[in-house]
């Protein structure tokens, strides 16, 4: 199997980003600690770098915001009455929202900032700048209400594949007693029980860009538990975690529940790679 030149392209993609930001880190530095001078400005430039990867990348369909989730309990397509006794609800601010408006409205823009229904979201994804101990407890947590927002039924009866989840940092602290990867696992393990989350509900990645990529595998037939591995970027692989990111979002886009169009060949990994360590698995009661 070829793909070399995608892989290739990838890696340089990645390299680009990387250099990008450490130029940011050069011209305003902090000489304390690995970071610019101004922490704020930190964690914003790396949100902005990711969402204009993205824009540079995704369908013109598709359009990548910061924001909210307004789910109003309102009728939704012709007759579908499902939320008559809902209450409106709201997710938290979220970093990115990767919203199909070229099929579905906004209730309202404020330059990337929006506020937008759940049934055109793509993907949700929480930006950092480094990831600290308690942040993939918290931010799955976040990302799983989104996450419940975006479920609905279609006249037809038919579950919609829910968004894809992601968290994305240029850093992590790193653990000793036991891998980070495995740390990140039991983080966000403990955030889902098997009485009423389901496979769509579960982080799709989780992604250190410099070092590794801990990340759900395609559900499997026979069950929907959430199976985890995790990859450690070598040499010439930083192009990982942006290539697992971008094929969660294509792959939510191009799903049978939400778009009749062929998903093209798009992202390439080396042939034969396998992952490093098999994390475990998350019981769910359900796809979706």
């Amino acid at each position: 199997m070829d793909g070399k030149r995608i892989q290739e392209y990838w890696a340089n993609e990645a390299r680009s980003l990387l250099t990008i930001y450490q130029q940011f880190q050069t011209l305003l530095p902090d000489p304390k600690q690995d970071a610019a001078v101004h922490k704020g400005e930190d964690g914003r430039y790396i949100e902005s770098l990711i969402k204009e990867y993205l824009r540079k990348i995704l369908p013109r369909d598709l359009e990548v915001l910061t924001g909210f989730i307004l789910r109003p309990a309102v009728k939704t397509g012709t007759y579908n009455r499902a939320r008559a006794h809902d209450c409106d609800m709201e997710s938290s601010q979220l970093d990115i929202i990767v919203y199909d408006s070229c099929h579905y409205p906004v209730f309202q823009r404020f330059g990337d900032n929006a506020i937008v229904p759940p049934e055109g979201v793509i993907a949700i994804i929480s930006v950092k700048k480094k990831f600290n101990n308690g942040d993939f407890e918290k931010e799955a947590k976040a990302l799983k209400k989104a996450s419940k927002l975006c479920r609905y039924v279609d006249e037809k009866g038919v579950k919609i594949r829910g968004p894809y989840l992601a968290m994305v940092a240029m850093h992590s602290i790193e653990k000793t007693l036991v891998s980070t990867q495995q740390y990140v696992f039991e983080q966000i393990k403990s955030v889902y029980s098997n009485t009423d989350d389901t496979f769509d509900d579960a982080i799709g990645l989780v992604a250190n860009l410099e070092k590794w990529s801990v990340f759900k595998r395609k559900p499997n037939e026979a069950s929907s538990n959430a199976q985890y591995i995790s990859m450690i970027h070598k040499k010439g692989e930083e192009h990982f975690g942006l290539q697992f990111l971008l094929t969660g979002i294509l792959s939510v886009y191009y799903d049978p529940t939400r778009n009749s169009r062929e998903r093209p060949g798009f992202t390439a990994f080396p042939s034969g790679r396998a992952h490093d360590t098999e994390l475990g698995e998350i019981e769910l009661c359900g796809m979706r």
